[in-house]
């Protein structure tokens, strides 16, 4: 049973949620403006909440919220490849209210822990209504690089969806519902009668600690791909995905001619950072910090991949022996390494961002399109 429903969810006469036992996937952006308070101490009062399953490190503070007699079940998003959900984590509940801010981006943890749910959920035929408290996408209706195909690593995100998909939270869960084949009741609530959706933007509650900012998210899905190098993405810094650059780029600081790394969608500004933690802890690190240009279209993917592939080819000593498992794209790779040229790529991937965009039709709950990043830079 699917249903998509255009009432808030406090407005629903579903029996399951008036007298069922109720469990909640979320984190720390799911907080009700209208009420100031979050949605688990609503449900909470209300008297039927019996689980909050929260990725840990994030949400420490729904163990600070007197939720007494309800079951907290944290759980890592970064399980090594394996997976975080269990059927144990989904019984003894009737429904589960589902309500975070997906990133937009294949890479977003919290989504694919989602995407395990609805796996878990049908392949041991559990009956647990899920209800998606539906969230716009904080990088629009953009749409950016390749599908995950079968078999990748699972560093390169969600099998089957593209770096940037363009879809709210709830297509995408539609979207798995389908391609998962599951028979449990699904029920969509628009995004456009949450009360944050009128008072606040999808931004203004970071949704993980590393996507800190207005811009971060448009960054993102590109910049994750630094991860398959030995360069800094920022990473440890209060501007994540937002910095790249390394110890040995010292040399490019004194370059006036920073146009081998320039985009059309961005301004460059040289600069140095210190992580704090995770690659260069405490070391400093030379590069440059991305600037959006205001209203011009960005293609974060290409951009990274020109990014690395000037490195390479400038023999700077990059190491990107890590970039298929990102990538989950051979062409990106061979592109990085000079045996694909600009237009082979840009080639590519415009027919898998079409393929994409016909695909995801027909999940769609919206009359917003979604649209291909056509600011493509040719490359020297």
């Amino acid at each position: 049973m699917f249903s998509f429903r255009t009432t808030p969810l406090d407005h629903q006469e579903d029996m399951v949620l008036r007298k069922g036992r109720l469990g909640v996937l979320c984190n720390q952006s799911a907080w009700n403006p209208d009420r100031e308070e979050y949605l688990v101490e609503s449900l909470f009062r209300n008297g039927n909440l019996k689980k909050v399953l929260y990725p840990e490190g994030t949400s420490s503070v729904f163990g600070s919220l007197g939720l007494d007699g309800c079951t907290l079940v944290p759980f890592s998003t970064d399980a090594g490849g394996k997976s975080p959900v269990d059927a144990g984590m989904l019984e003894g509940i009737d429904a589960l209210v589902v309500d975070f801010q997906d990133t937009g981006s294949r890479y977003d943890s919290l989504t694919a822990v989602l995407y395990e749910v609805f796996q878990t959920l049908h392949h041991n035929g559990m009956q647990v209504s899920v209800y998606i408290l539906d969230r716009e996408n904080m990088c629009g209706r953009w749409v950016e690089g390749t599908a995950l195909g079968s078999g990748a690593s699972g560093l390169a995100g969600i099998e089957g969806i593209p770096h940037r998909h363009g879809l709210t939270l709830g297509e995408l869960a539609n979207l798995f519902y389908s391609e998962t084949g599951a028979r449990f009741p699904l029920h969509i609530i628009s995004y456009l009668v949450r009360p944050a959706t009128q008072y606040m933007m999808p931004w203004s509650i970071p949704p993980r600690p590393d996507i800190p900012g207005l811009f971060t998210s448009n960054f993102y899905c590109g910049m994750v791909l630094l991860s398959g190098t030995d360069l800094s993405s920022g990473e440890g810094t209060s501007r994540p995905y937002e910095f790249f650059g390394a110890p040995y780029l010292s040399e490019y600081m004194r370059d006036t001619d920073s146009s081998g790394f320039s985009d059309s969608g961005v301004f460059l500004r040289k600069a140095v950072f210190v992580p704090r933690k995770g690659r260069y802890e405490g070391q400093k690190c030379f590069g440059f910090q991305l600037l959006p240009k205001p209203g011009v279209p960005y293609h974060s993917v290409a951009h990274a991949l020109r990014i690395i592939r000037k490195l390479v080819q400038d023999g700077a000593g990059t190491d990107v022996s890590a970039l298929s498992a990102v990538a989950g794209d051979e062409i990106m790779c061979s592109f990085v390494h000079g045996r694909t040229t600009w237009d082979e790529l840009k080639e590519h991937v415009k027919v898998e961002e079409q393929k994409w965009i016909r695909k995801a039709k027909r999940y769609m709950l919206y009359d917003d399109q979604l649209s291909r990043v056509k600011t493509f830079k040719s490359v020297n």
